[in-house]
This record gives C-alpha cells, structure tokens and sequence, in this order.
C-alpha cells in the first residue's frame, strides 16, 4: 500500500477515535460484555440486540476508554457487526481487525486493535454458554495475538 493509502486509514481511525460511530448503551440488550487490557488501561464495553432466532446481530453500541486504535477499532466493528450473523463474529481473527484498520499493527498495540473483537466474541459466548468469565483481559494467552504482543 503507497503512502497515500495509509495516510488515508490513518485519517479514518483517527475520525473513529474523534467522532465513534455506535457509541453509547442500548436500553435491554440481549446482552452486554466488558473487556479490558491491563497493559494500556484500554477499555471496552458492548451491548449487542440479536434478532429474534439469535443468529444475527441487529444493534451494536459501546462505551470505554482508552488509545484511538482500541477506540477506532470498537467504533469501526460495531459498524460492521450490524447484520453480521453469530457464526461470522466467531470466526473473526486478528488479521481481519488489521484489515479493517487498514494499517501496520506493531506487535505491542495488536491487543488494543482486538479488544472490542475479544469483547464481542467472548460476550456471545457467555450468552450462549460457550464460556464463563466475568470480563475479557487481553493479557492472558490468545492464539489470535502473536507471542511477542503478549
């Protein structure tokens, strides 16, 4: 990618960041999941509404605080989380996130960039009794962030 594009994805985080996009509470979601990363003090909490056969996702909005990657990052996913159906959230990875941002990662901010992923993930699988944590850390061991991020 040239020069131009990168400063192109470095504008738009930088707008996410500034002016988030889904930002705030949803008044009885289907459910809600916090996360956060020790190593920063990023964090994240999402209130996601499933349609009714709870395959789909229908609303998204979060809240939080920390750096513009782990911000621009949970404002530029909750955009994409809309409609996205369960199955497609669990198969999302690190790579799509850094995708999505659009720029170079380095290893030590690749946590901030996958916190509101991990927080949505781990979230549904609270709902759906697929696993049992109070709050998302990103400082335990992830296959999905290289060794030496962690």
């Amino acid at each position: 990618m040239g020069l131009g594009g990168s400063d192109m994805y470095r504008q738009q985080i930088l707008d996410h960041y500034k002016s988030p996009r889904n930002y705030g509470e949803i008044e009885e979601p289907t459910f809600t999941h916090v996360g956060e990363n020790p190593m920063c003090g990023d964090t994240i909490e999402m209130d996601v509404v499933l349609d009714d056969a709870e395959e789909t996702i229908e609303r998204v909005a979060f809240r939080g605080d920390g750096c513009a990657i782990s911000q621009a990052s949970a404002s530029m996913l909750s955009e994409q989380l809309h409609g996205m159906s369960v199955e497609a959230l669990d198969e999302m990875n690190r790579d799509d996130i850094v995708d999505m941002l659009g720029v170079e990662i380095s290893p030590m901010r690749v946590k901030c960039a996958v916190l509101a992923e991990k927080v949505a993930q781990d979230g549904a699988d609270i709902y759906f009794g697929e696993l049992d944590v109070e709050k998302t850390r990103t400082e335990e061991d992830d296959a999905d962030v290289p060794d030496d991020a962690q």
